[in-house]
């Protein structure tokens, strides 16, 4: 299940989720509480919700779903999280490594050294986010 406040939805994933992956991250940088860590989850959903809205697949599959479109882009309606019933657990990948890649790495690495660990996690997760997020799309 996703995260939802209420009947409002959140983010694919919660902080929990996400420290599992590299509680070391977390144990180094103490300033990365439960508090920023969900908001960068919830602006990094927003964000995949919004990559996939501006897919072809998802152009495609909305004009050939409903014909009032007319193929108007701007009629286009948003991806709506309620809607997604399978692939759960990639759904909730795809968040932790887009808010790790584009949130929360950035917050701690020392972007003058190419090669610390921080900066090679954030293309180990931009990689494995693409990887993901490509075969989500190729899926449908």
């Amino acid at each position: 299940m996703f995260n939802y406040d209420g009947s409002t939805f959140v983010s694919f994933a919660i902080a929990s989720e996400l420290e599992d992956r590299d509680q070391r991250l977390f144990e180094a940088n103490e300033g990365l509480t439960d508090v920023i860590v969900n908001d960068a989850l919830a602006q990094a959903s927003l964000r995949i919700l919004t990559k996939i809205r501006n897919t072809d697949w998802w152009k495609q599959y909305q004009f050939a779903r409903d014909s009032a479109l007319k193929g108007d882009l701007r009629a286009l309606p948003s991806v709506n999280p309620d809607n997604i019933k399978s692939r759960e657990q990639e759904f909730k990948d795809l968040n932790i490594y887009f808010a790790m890649s584009e949130y929360l790495l950035p917050k701690v690495a020392d972007f003058g050294n190419e090669t610390s660990a921080e900066m090679v996690k954030i293309k180990f997760y931009k990689d494995q986010f693409d990887r993901l997020f490509d075969e989500l799309i190729s899926a449908g």
